[in-house]
């Protein structure tokens, strides 16, 4: 199916990029240039590792003037060709720079008008360590708002038990540029045969020249980052910049039914198999089976997935296998449904998401699944566990919070009320306490100050056979460091008897 490719006309960042064919590079490829790293997180002090390895002289630089200089971390000892910047960067700096790479850390819009200004040397972390990659590595690339992680770590797990060397990196777990120093530094036969990449939206708003997946799915797109992107729209032409450079065939799998993606994808499709979630061409899941129907003509992909010995809680978690099973196949590495249906018992589910903490000695049991810091999320979870009897646990610091209302927890309310009760907490709690009372909840709703106090009401009103869900529906940072920490104190708690 080839489309058009025309521009969206929105406020997605435009750099109008050059098409450039990915080589395999030498450690010296950038001998004598400069590049300018900016954002100082963990995938950008990676991109300042490869810059460094390339070759180059780098000039390091963040707006946080607290964190510790490159020149004074030992990762980075004996390394004479670098500065780092601090607090307000020299646009001097950057001018003088032969590439400028942003990191998924650096809030874009903050230098948007001067990033602008430099044009085809302005690179997103992903698209400067996609360049060492060598040309006959795979890419399968996953995004979406929810989801990424569950999908991008079984897609790994499956490669892993067919043989085959993959990396499974991005957003979760390593930067794709220690995945490319990894090219440079190792022999022909160590060399990965597949990337898996959970890509977040911050690392398309720059167009990529050499990021260029093989298979790629948007799992979903639901209200987020809109207080970086702005609207829908831009989020979505943002999100379908992962299909641009794909075509000969390769396969993009987008979810069934949102008008706004599917609009925005006709704007950058580009001669790639287009397939559905929910449909054919693409995938078919019979929930009640456990099993997922691939029918793709084009690529003569016809095939059953038995998904029945999958370890796993929730409905939305089987789909999430069967779309990393889709797109693995996808690639053509000489997978089966039949072999990967046999290897489903062994697929884990990473933290935090569904995990099954324990059942405690009166028969309670408990279920960390701090990942959820979106509405959606939490909406997936209730509606996977439908059948049970839940007290959920809602709080934290609410996205989109400007004002009663405006953040969607009135959306929780039908699933919410067939369970046992709801607590929140947290520096939202008081505000979902009142959304859900006026929207006519009709089960017991507490108001607890934090988690510790969310966690003591639950125990006290959990009979056997409840289910106590820590699924938040909001993001962590008024108490924890991450959503990880969030997770780990709720496991902690659950624990003390």
């Amino acid at each position: 199916m080839g489309l058009a490719c025309r521009s969206p006309g929105l406020r997605a960042l435009s750099l109008h990029p050059v098409r450039l064919r990915r080589i395999r590079c030498s450690k010296e490829d950038l001998k004598g240039q400069r590049v300018a790293v900016i954002g100082l997180g963990i995938s950008g002090k990676a991109a300042t590792k490869l810059a460094l390895a390339r070759g180059a002289s780098v000039v390091a630089v963040d707006k946080n003037e607290q964190l510790l200089p490159f020149e004074c971390d030992h990762e980075f000892a004996g390394s004479a060709n670098l500065q780092t910047i601090l607090g307000n960067c020299d646009v001097v700096q950057l001018e003088k720079a032969d590439k400028i790479v942003v990191s998924r850390e650096f809030l874009l819009r903050v230098f948007l008008s001067t990033l602008m200004k430099f044009g085809k040397r302005v690179m997103s972390e992903i698209d400067f360590a996609a360049e060492v990659l060598p040309p006959n590595i795979k890419v399968l690339a996953v995004t979406g708002t929810n989801g990424k992680s569950t999908v991008t770590s079984f897609a790994g797990q499956i490669l892993q038990h067919l043989g085959i060397k993959a990396l499974v990196g991005g957003t979760l777990g390593q930067p794709l540029s220690e995945a490319a120093m990894h090219c440079l530094n190792c022999s022909s036969e160590d060399i990965y045969q597949v990337a898996v990449v959970e890509v977040s939206s911050y690392q398309l708003e720059i167009p990529n020249h050499y990021f260029l997946p093989s298979a790629a799915v948007i799992l979903n797109l639901t209200p987020d980052h809109l207080e970086r992107h702005l609207t829908m729209q831009n989020y979505a032409a943002i999100k379908c910049r992962l299909f641009s450079k794909m075509k000969d065939g390769k396969v993009a799998l987008l979810p069934l039914g949102n008008p706004i993606l599917n609009k925005a994808f006709r704007d950058h499709a580009n001669g790639c198999n287009v397939t559905w979630i929910g449909d054919f061409p693409g995938m078919k899941m019979d929930m009640e089976a456990k099993v997922a129907t691939f029918r793709v003509a084009t690529t003569g992909l016809d095939g059953h997935l038995q998904l029945g010995g999958l370890r796993a809680m929730g409905a939305h978690n089987y789909t999430n296998a069967a779309i990393a099973a889709f797109l693995v196949l996808g690639l053509d590495v000489g997978a089966d449904c039949h072999f990967i249906s046999s290897m489903m018992g062994k697929l884990t589910l990473l933290p935090h998401r569904m995990q099954v903490v324990c059942t405690d000695a009166r028969g309670v049991t408990w279920v960390n699944d701090s990942k959820a810091t979106n509405i959606e999320s939490t909406y997936t979870a209730l509606l996977s566990l439908k059948d049970q009897k839940l007290i959920v646990l809602l709080g934290g610091v609410a996205k989109v919070a400007s004002g009663k209302g405006s953040n969607g927890f009135e959306r929780l309310v039908e699933l919410l009320k067939h369970h046992r009760a709801v607590i929140s907490f947290g520096s939202s709690g008081e505000m979902i306490y009142e959304i859900l009372l006026d929207g006519g909840l009709g089960i017991p709703c507490i108001s607890a100050k934090n988690l510790e106090e969310a966690v003591k009401y639950a125990k006290s009103i959990a009979d056997t056979g409840d289910v106590i869900l820590l699924s938040p529906a909001c993001a962590s940072f008024d108490e924890f460091r991450n959503f990880e920490h969030r997770g780990q104190v709720f496991q902690e708690l659950a624990l003390i008897s």
